[in-house]
């Protein structure tokens, strides 16, 4: 089993090579203060004015600029090629929250590996921040504090059942799978959602604008 790269009591903010900007940057440090990039993800936090404190990846990406201006001790390579950067970065990284940004912007195929890494990985509390919406991976029960009329989409990269309390079509007794029943534009009935799941498998997908929302009931799970 790797040892952990990065270890932090503080949150992690995890810099991928897709698209990214200041704003969105700043909305991440603010509540997980330490920076860390996957492979390319560098070059766009070096960019952006901000030294990562360490870099993880098969380095394949990083442009050369940017391995002679970050110190070598700081540079981790994961020189397999089986799994993608974040797969890599998020399995060797422990804190109590990581915040991903640049997975799910220009590419369809990398944000699809960026989602099923979030699955795999649902060990780790992670939110994927895209330019509209966050998506994390549901652990057995979530409790959500969220407002009435806004959406709350579900996705399963598996098959999974769960029940809920506080939607407007209630989930309960749906047996939901990615080639079948699926969950995308629910809306939230009332202030407190309850999610519960059998399984692990179950994307949450919500509005950017409730990312603290997410971070407090990710945080609150055990």
């Amino acid at each position: 089993m790797n040892l952990p790269i990065v270890q932090s009591t503080h949150g992690v903010t995890l810099a991928g090579g897709g698209p990214f900007t200041a704003r969105d940057l700043r909305l991440a440090l603010a509540r997980a203060p330490v920076p860390v990039a996957a492979d390319s993800g560098a070059d766009r936090l070096l960019h952006l004015g901000v030294a990562p404190q360490a870099v993880i990846g098969d380095m394949d990406s990083i442009s050369a600029r940017a391995r002679a201006e970050i110190p070598v001790e700081r540079q981790h390579l994961v020189a397999e090629q089986v799994t993608t950067d974040f797969d890599k970065a998020l399995r060797l990284i422990e804190a109590p929250l990581v915040l991903a940004l640049g997975f799910a912007g220009a590419r369809l195929d990398h944000g699809l590996a960026a989602l099923s890494t979030l699955i795999a990985r649902s060990e780790r509390r992670c939110i994927l921040i895209g330019p509209q919406d966050l998506a994390f991976a549901a652990p057995p029960r979530l409790d959500l504090d969220l407002v009435p009329g806004e959406p709350l989409s579900l996705f399963p990269m598996a098959q999974v059942t769960g029940r809920s309390a506080g939607l407007e079509w209630p989930i309960t007794g749906l047996r939901f799978a990615p080639d079948g029943m699926i969950g995308t534009s629910n809306r939230v009935a009332r202030r407190r959602v309850v999610l519960e799941f059998d399984r692990r498998g179950m994307l949450v997908i919500l509005p950017r604008r409730r990312l603290d929302a997410a971070i407090r009931a990710l945080l609150a799970t055990g």
